[in-house]
């Protein structure tokens, strides 16, 4: 029975693993493989509910895109230049550099800290959910202040 108890609780937190990574990969991918996309600066013009956008200036060869989109808890305020890269086939753009590159990764560091108490309330590998803990409130305290 206790096989089966550690068993269980290591597929769920492994399955929270998965899915904040998995989560965060829509975003990060731009940020990580970033050669040969598109990069420039975006200044934020208007914001609605949940996107900005603004005008766009690429840093190489002229773009097709004279404005863009970002979402709204990335960008900056009205006004503000932040640097980007372009996602391709549309004209969304991701934040880089240090905060956009931990916003990317913000999923994956909420599933650090849900699978922290699986891991050592029901492993009983309390160092281990320790560093998992640490690991998922450094990255979302280091956003909060990159951002």
């Amino acid at each position: 029975m206790t096989h089966a108890r550690n068993a269980a609780m290591a597929l769920v937190a492994l399955l929270l693993l998965v899915a904040g990574a998995w989560s965060s990969w829509g975003s990060a991918q731009h940020i990580l493989l970033s050669k040969g996309r598109e990069h420039g600066t975006l200044t934020v013009t208007g914001c609605n509910d949940e996107t900005c956008s603004g005008r766009y200036v690429p840093d190489g060869p002229p773009s097709p895109h004279a404005t863009l989109t970002i979402d709204r808890s990335v960008a900056a305020e009205k006004g503000q230049t932040v640097p980007v890269v372009v996602k391709p086939g549309t004209t969304e753009a991701v934040r880089t550099g240090w905060g956009g590159g931990l916003h990317a990764w913000l999923p994956l560091g909420g599933a650090l800290l849900l699978a922290a108490p699986l891991v050592g309330g029901g492993l009983r590998l309390t160092r281990t959910a320790w560093s998992l803990a640490a690991a998922g409130g450094l990255l979302l305290v280091g956003t909060f202040f990159a951002l």
